[in-house]
């Protein structure tokens, strides 16, 4: 399909702040294609993704869409966030131009096997985790997809032999579904309310990720979580053939903690076991992984206090879980913009947690939802600072604080990515013992 491109007419929708497009225009670029890229930002807020392209002959159109750009385009690349229902796509579909998504390119072009992960929550650890114990036997293992880690860009350097392992977002998955694509090795590790400002339903948004494997053949491979009530039926649905994992299976956890870890690494084991990877490869990968960033990860320890960031918790299960996971005294730092979805996980995990001692609410629509939930009063600090600050002033030595918001960024950060990366620098400026 790459010399299909060459000449081609190619508007490429949605650059990013953190350059979700420059690994698809990058390679569309060196195919030969005509590429033009439109986002609705301005050059200012995509500073540094245009200076990465600043080599290249691209057109940009920034701060509007223009329906030229679609209604001339040959194939339009639509960003994971965009909308599929999005107007200037149906233009685009039209006038004839053929919609897709760097996903659906690499799938169609990736000469190996691909081992696809989704799932609310647990992807991104599943999938790091997959990829060290593949690389334990197949050191040339590529790990990429929705991790900020282009595919596309990987592509050099994948042979027919080479392990290929990617995170799908439900949103990516919704291109390969249109495309008529699953990867040949696919694992879904579970399925609660997220994203209900895109899908109508729970229903829907299940169905998204269904595609993962509704495309698969009799003898591909299908992970699924033995006690999920909403995901282990979908079992019945698989094309091919289905292999169970659960928290109770007999791995280790290594440095990892807690028991929605002891099903990300039960998943990652099946499916590398599946692939063919050995015990001994398997828990040599787990005996080193040293967790993932933003993913119940320890900070810093000050004053015998601990600090850890589990900023990607955007969702009240994913807080409720990461609450459990902690032994020993805890103030948990939560709340946010609220995305609709229902607060009686982590109200219920904060009304049973003997060990919880504070809760510490940040600002936002999410916080006050919560609020009202849990029936007292409590106080919203209008800034991440002041919220840190007096979390730490409430602890003792031997505390845990525990940033775990149960809800998004909107408003006082970009995304959850960057309100983790301040809660690294604040707590990096932290000095002394706690002071009430």
């Amino acid at each position: 399909m790459a010399n299909d491109l060459h000449n081609q007419r190619i508007t490429v929708m949605g650059l990013g702040v953190h350059g979700g497009g420059l690994g698809v225009t990058r390679f569309l670029v060196e195919q030969g294609a005509r590429v033009t890229v439109t986002d609705l930002r301005s050059a200012e807020l995509l500073q540094s993704s245009l200076a990465a392209l600043a080599d290249t002959d691209v057109q940009f159109v920034l701060g509007e869409h223009r329906d030229e750009d679609f209604t001339s385009a040959d194939i339009v690349i639509r960003n994971p966030g965009v909308p599929r229902e999005s107007r200037y796509l149906q233009l685009a579909r039209a006038a004839g131009a053929t919609v897709e998504m760097e996903m659906t390119l690499f799938f169609r072009l990736c000469p190996a096997p691909i081992i696809g992960i989704t799932g609310t929550k647990g992807k991104t650890t599943t999938t790091l985790l997959t990829g060290a114990m593949l690389r334990e036997e197949w050191p040339e293992t590529v790990v990429a997809g929705n991790l900020r880690i282009s595919a596309l860009e990987q592509l050099p350097a994948i042979a027919a032999q080479t392990p290929v392992v990617l995170e799908l977002s439900s949103w990516q998955l919704e291109g390969l579904d249109e495309a008529g694509l699953s990867p040949q090795y696919a694992a879904i590790t579970n399925l609660s309310p997220d994203h209900l400002d895109r899908y109508s339903s729970l229903e829907d948004y299940g169905a998204a990720k269904q595609a993962i494997f509704r495309h698969q053949r009799p003898d591909d491979v299908l992970v699924l979580p033995a006690d999920d009530p909403i995901v282990s039926p979908w079992a019945r649905h698989a094309p091919g053939r289905v292999i169970f994992f659960s928290a109770e299976d007999d791995w280790p956890l290594g440095c990892l903690h807690g028991e929605h870890n002891a099903r990300n690494i039960a998943a990652a084991a099946a499916l590398a076991r599946a692939y063919g990877a050995s015990e001994t490869a398997i828990h040599a990968a787990i005996a080193t992984f040293p967790g993932v960033e933003h993913r119940m990860e320890l900070v810093r320890e000050l004053a015998g206090v601990r600090f850890i960031n589990d900023t990607a918790a955007t969702t009240p299960t994913a807080a409720a879980a990461a609450l459990r996971a902690i032994a020993g005294p805890l103030i948990l730092i939560a709340g946010g913009a609220d995305k609709k979805l229902a607060w009686e996980p982590l109200v219920s995990a904060i009304n049973t947690a003997g060990n919880l001692r504070d809760l510490v609410l940040l600002n936002g629509t999410g916080s006050t939802a919560l609020v009202d939930e849990l029936g007292r009063p409590l106080p919203l600090h209008a800034s991440f600072e002041a919220a840190i600050r007096a979390a730490y002033a409430l602890a003792r030595p031997g505390d845990t604080i525990l940033l775990s918001p149960g809800a998004a960024s909107f408003g006082m950060f970009r995304n959850e990515f960057h309100r983790g990366e301040e809660f690294r620098r604040i707590v990096g400026e932290l000095e002394g013992p706690p002071t009430p």
